[in-house]
């Protein structure tokens, strides 16, 4: 499920914070910001898609993960929520908090184990790993 060469373009469109986002698969997609922020709220807000990312990809690595194992996991629900505690104070990290919901006729081991590996999803690994952000401007 690691994409190492996967690439997204986020292009401004006109409206106020509105952005469209297209990525290297032939994916479209949008994000705004709420009204009371400026935008018009036509779409999620970044820090929703990144809760997104996280729960998509947590879901995804335990079906794979049971199915390859042959488990009754019939479905999974993952819940998100960022600083559920308010505002983290100047300096300290953020918190994301992530309720699991497996359903199916999973026995107590390997329930145990698919909590296990929610934590070896990808975006988890990268969003709790060391992540360098390198900006340059584009050429004119």
């Amino acid at each position: 499920m690691n994409h190492p060469h996967a690439a997204v373009a986020v292009t401004q469109l006109p409206q106020p914070y509105r952005v469209q986002l297209n990525d290297n698969l032939g994916h479209q997609w949008l994000s705004d910001e709420p009204e009371d922020a400026g935008g018009q709220n036509t779409a999620t807000t970044p820090d929703r898609m990144l809760l997104g990312a996280l729960g998509a990809c947590t879901a995804i690595t335990l079906r794979m993960y049971a199915q390859r194992k042959g488990w009754p996991l019939t479905g999974v629900t993952v819940d998100l929520q960022l600083n559920p505690q308010g505002k983290p104070e100047a300096g300290a990290g953020n918190d994301i908090a992530r309720v699991i919901r497996l359903e199916g006729d999973l026995d107590a081991g390997q329930r145990a184990r698919l909590m296990q590996i929610a934590d070896a999803c990808p975006v988890h690994k990268l969003l709790t790993g060391q992540v360098r952000v390198s900006t340059t401007e584009a050429a004119a």
